[in-house]
């Protein structure tokens, strides 16, 4: 079964060479590591017994670079010829995604062949995998014999399914690797139709647990539209019109005592003269003379002013005569 690594994207398959003991499987694998050369192959883990070269299998990873925008690998396995080894062909069976069959072209071979077609078959249905749904090529090994069975027969014996079929010479490296090819390019189109045309869902989940090789820059941020000006409220409906107050008057300021509050009383008033101060001059001597009163009764006002002034007149001459009387 395919596994995908999305975290580094990296997909793996699994190729198992099947076949009887001794028909070229090994041989196989150990032309590919060396055609490969370093960097793409892995190391090649073989172990050999008496009877077979390999008791359990031989395991080689193989770097065939991007596909898809993914690094495939394949892992190679082979399988124990012996048939008492059948529990560990199984097992090494489990998981596949491709399966070689390596037959033997010599006709003394042939039981052998089948016998192992057959386990192969009911071991892939124990993992219900159906070799006309599976990737599955068949390659006739040994075609330098000179008893090798012809092709024809061969496929009417052991390739009921019409899968492909592929000759070869694995000791020259001759078929070895066409048949590598061409079960891979089987594999790589089964895992277009499988996983190509999934969901967007899964494909956007599958993105997201893989992290990018490169980040990408991020892309520059829009520019901030300017916000629309506010509009201007609506003006308000002109309302009713109001009339201006006039000021409210002063009050008139309240009349000083004894004086009019009205100008026509001030009018029809008459004015108290103040009378101005008179002098009169004795020998460089002066006293302000009494002021006259004005209005009403005007001969008792001369008899009280000619009383002043004779008052006045004789002490002035007294002080005088007082004077000179002691500077006599």
């Amino acid at each position: 079964m395919v596994q995908i690594n999305f975290a580094r994207r990296e997909v793996n398959c699994k190729i198992v060479y099947y076949g009887p003991g001794l028909s070229g499987k090994t041989t196989n694998l150990e032309l590919i590591h060396q055609k490969a050369g370093q960097g793409i192959a892995g190391s090649l883990t073989s172990i050999a017994t008496e009877q077979d070269r390999t008791l359990f299998f031989d395991f080689m990873p193989l770097d065939i670079g991007q596909v898809a925008g993914m690094k495939t690998k394949f892992f190679l396995y082979t399988v124990p010829g012996q048939v008492y080894y059948n529990s560990t062909r199984k097992l090494v069976l489990q998981g596949a995604d491709g399966v070689v069959f390596v037959a033997d072209s010599d006709p003394n071979r042939m039981p052998d062949n089948i016998e192992s077609l057959k386990n192969l078959e009911e071991n892939l249905k124990d993992y219900n995998l159906d070799p006309k749904k599976i990737p599955f090529v068949i390659q006739y090994n040994k075609r330098d014999l000179p008893a090798a069975l012809p092709v024809p027969e061969l496929n009417t014996k052991l390739n009921r399914w019409g899968v492909p079929t592929y000759e070869a010479v694995a000791v020259k490296g001759e078929g070895v690797m066409q048949t590598l090819k061409g079960l891979s390019k089987m594999i790589i189109e089964r895992l277009n139709d499988d996983y190509g045309k999934q969901p967007a869902a899964t494909q956007a989940a599958s993105a997201a647990t893989a992290p990018s090789a490169k980040a990408a820059p991020p892309a520059p941020a829009p520019a901030p539209k300017p916000a629309p000006a506010a509009k201007a409220p609506a003006p308000a409906p002109p309302g009713p019109r109001s009339v201006p107050m006039a000021p409210a008057a002063r009050p008139a300021p309240a009349p000083a005592p004894g004086r009019t509050s009205t100008p026509a009383a001030r009018q029809h008033s008459t004015p108290t003269s103040k009378p101005a101060p008179a002098t009169s001059k004795s020998h460089g001597t002066s006293k302000p003379a009494p002021a006259a009163k004005s209005g009403g009764g005007g001969g008792g006002g001369g008899k009280w002013v000619a009383i002043a002034l004779v008052i006045l007149l004789g002490g002035a001459a007294a002080a005088y005569f007082l004077y000179f009387k002691d500077k006599l």
